[in-house]
């Protein structure tokens, strides 16, 4: 069976480099937020606190669950033809929904940078030409902010404790693509 690895983190710890580069390497890509995004776009409003409401009122209406519920259609079409990565998973209960379905053929990558490491990447990283917004600047305080509201109110620090892999993402995006080959490297010895 098809392998399907899941990448969490705090904003601005690099999810996305590491999403990245598994898609290079072939893996089928789901961003786990894009729910939020799409939503955000099409009320026309891309802010923290617009994307920060509509994160809260997916989970409320479909439970702490929601984002790793609804993009299940999308990781079981993509792995019926290769592996997968999904970009973002943050809460508790999502992790547990998705190692109950996907078991011993789920890996779980953290990837970890200091708080004031992220801050700034988040100050400097908008991007042009963006469709997907997955690049859009925060102000520090907004940061700040997010990062409590995660770990409070999503629980994100227990799928990232409970991830079989960690990187520190400090570094060159080439010690970045270093670590990446060695992670998968231990994987693919594991099946």
């Amino acid at each position: 069976m098809n392998k399907i690895i899941f990448i969490v983190g705090m904003a601005g710890a690099g999810k996305s480099a590491v999403s990245d580069e598994l898609v290079k390497k072939g893996f089928g890509f789901v961003r786990f937020g894009q729910i939020t995004l799409d939503k955000a776009a099409e009320e026309g409003d891309v802010s923290e606190a617009n994307e920060k409401r509509i994160r809260e009122e997916v989970r409320k209406e479909h439970g702490m669950a929601a984002y790793a519920i609804l993009n299940i259609p999308k990781f079981d079409k993509l792995l019926e033809s290769g592996n997968v990565v999904g970009d973002g998973l943050y809460s508790w209960d999502e992790y547990k929904v998705l190692k109950e379905k996907y078991g011993d053929n789920m890996y779980v990558i953290a990837v970890y940078a200091p708080p004031e490491t992220r801050y700034e990447r988040l100050e400097n990283r908008a991007v042009e030409n963006d469709p997907n917004n997955r690049f859009r600047s925060t102000t520090k305080e907004e940061s700040k902010s997010r990062d409590y509201a995660e770990i409070e109110n999503i629980e994100k620090g227990g799928p990232i404790a409970m991830a079989d892999y960690t990187i520190i993402n400090t570094g060159t995006l080439e010690e970045l693509k270093k670590e990446i080959n060695r992670i998968l490297l231990e994987i693919n010895d594991s099946y």
